[in-house]
């Protein structure tokens, strides 16, 4: 049914996919299911397999940004010596815990030893122990960089999610059109090679009658006609279908390989059953759809959720930048009962812009992007749900149509099966049974169109509604 085109590394791959769909291919007369194809599609396809790596990018950035709240270790050692003298020994050691709003824990050591060390840095022999807290009041304490840069990365990662779902649908619905067109250029072939062998009996016929001095010589003109007009219609159906199949190739890979489907192999006729299946349509009615849950609106709406937190950061940097800090000092660690405090080092930093030029154009920025990203979830959410209503109704319609082409065929057929009896008995035409052909010919073309357009919509309500089928 399918073929690889690569190299000889492949021969592996190329066994193994043989074995499980030569059995299937001779009991089957080498039919592609629909279903089927959809399932290699969304496995094998690079496209869908690349859409994996936007969810990949977004618990990445997650894991980036909760980097921020991880604790963290500083030493900082430095020795001078010169002539023997030892110009001075630091040690300032330090654990820092950030935590979510604008506080952060910290213990540490230091220890400072030498000639030339500078008054302040003089501590106790064995060195000088401190805990406490540095905490921004102001700026910084609900909202920070650190705050700000993980809600967004969660939302990122939702984000993310939907656009997964978006990359995966995108892909199903193009390869669901190339199958859709595949199996009309198939089915308008048959339409052709039905009628040619009839029309290639009755020239026969013709001849022989008109040799026989029953008809005229120009019966077997008319009869010639319509015959080459029947090959010419299956040669160009012959050519429509083999680039209908080089399209659908495009759509079929296998661990990396392309794949290309096989002259021989066929589609599924009656995929009318097994499509809302295949799409995961069942239960997909109009009153059923949330638009809340719609991929391309949740992706807008995190998007927006983002920036919105993105607004309120600059907004928080108008205020002034206030930090404080207070450590408590001591010289024996493992004794907490020598604590006091009142040994302690604290301090405050205070800075304030005068004219916020900066921040405050920051901030219109800010509300400039969140407001254009609501406009196009507002929008989206408006097209979304006037598409999905349309197609709903073009779904209703096409319903009604192919059951009055049906009929319409249905009794074009019968039409010619009685004009073709009374052409036997000798009491009709040529011309008649021809032309009674030609519009059956002409019916059941337009009935594989219809049906085309169903399918097709049937796909669209598909790709409106941004399905990502759980099992491929």
């Amino acid at each position: 049914m399918l073929k690889l085109k690569s190299n000889i590394k492949y021969f592996c791959v190329a066994i193994l996919f043989l074995l499980a769909t030569v059995g299937y291919a001779q009991s089957a007369d080498a039919i592609l299911g629909f279903e089927e194809y959809l399932g290699y599609v969304k496995k094998y396809h690079p496209i869908a397999r690349q859409a994996q790596l936007t969810l990949s990018v977004g618990q990445a950035n997650l894991l980036k940004a909760r980097g921020g709240f991880d604790p963290k270790i500083q030493v900082d050692y430095a020795k001078k010596e010169f002539k023997d003298t030892e110009y001075w020994d630091r040690l300032n050691a330090a654990f820092k815990v950030p935590t979510y709003f604008g506080l952060e824990f910290k213990a540490g050591y230091e220890n400072y030893e030498g000639t030339y060390i500078n008054p302040d840095e003089t501590v106790p022999e064995d060195g000088l122990y401190s805990a406490g807290v540095t905490m921004d009041v102001l700026q910084g304490f609900w909202a920070n960089e650190r705050m700000a840069t993980l809600r967004k990365a969660k939302f990122f990662r939702e984000q993310s999610k939907a656009d997964q779902d978006i990359l995966v649908n995108q892909v199903l619905y193009d390869a669901s059109l190339a199958y859709f067109n595949w199996l009309k250029a198939y089915e308008q072939a048959q339409v052709y090679r039905e009628f040619i062998e009839s029309a290639r009996l009755r020239l026969e016929g013709v001849k022989k009658s008109a040799l026989a001095g029953d008809k005229a010589i120009i019966d077997t003109v008319e009869a010639r006609i319509t015959y080459q007009n029947r090959r010419l219609g299956l040669e160009q159906a012959n050519l429509n279908f083999t680039k209908a199949r080089l399209a659908l190739s495009n759509y079929l890979w296998i661990e990396n390989v392309p794949v290309e489907v096989q002259e021989t192999a066929i589609p599924e006729e009656e995929i009318s059953q097994s499509l809302d299946v295949a799409l995961d349509l069942l239960g997909k009615t109009k009153d059923s759809f949330a638009i809340e849950n719609h991929p391309k609106y949740r992706s807008l709406d995190f998007k927006v959720k983002g920036l919105l937190v993105d607004k309120r950061l600059k907004g928080n940097k108008l205020l002034p930048k206030l930090t404080l800090e207070y450590n408590f000092l001591t010289t024996a660690v493992q004794d907490f009962e020598m604590l006091n405090t009142q040994d302690y080092k604290g301090g405050l930093n205070f800075s304030f812009p005068l004219f916020l030029r900066k921040e405050r154009g920051d901030l219109k920025l800010a509300k400039l992007k969140l407001q254009d990203a609501e406009f196009n979830r507002d929008f989206a959410l408006v097209s979304i749900q006037n598409k999905v209503e349309a197609i709903y109704a073009e779904l209703d319609s096409y319903q009604n149509q192919v059951t009055m082409i049906d009929t319409i065929v249905l009794d074009y057929r019968t039409l010619l099966n009685a004009e073709e009896r009374k052409f036997g008995f000798g009491e009709s035409s040529l011309f008649l049974v021809n032309s009674r052909e030609g519009k059956l010919i002409d019916a059941q073309l337009k009935q594989i169109e219809m049906w085309n357009k169903y399918y097709t919509a049937k796909a669209d309500l598909f790709k409106s509604l941004a399905i990502n089928p759980i099992n491929p």
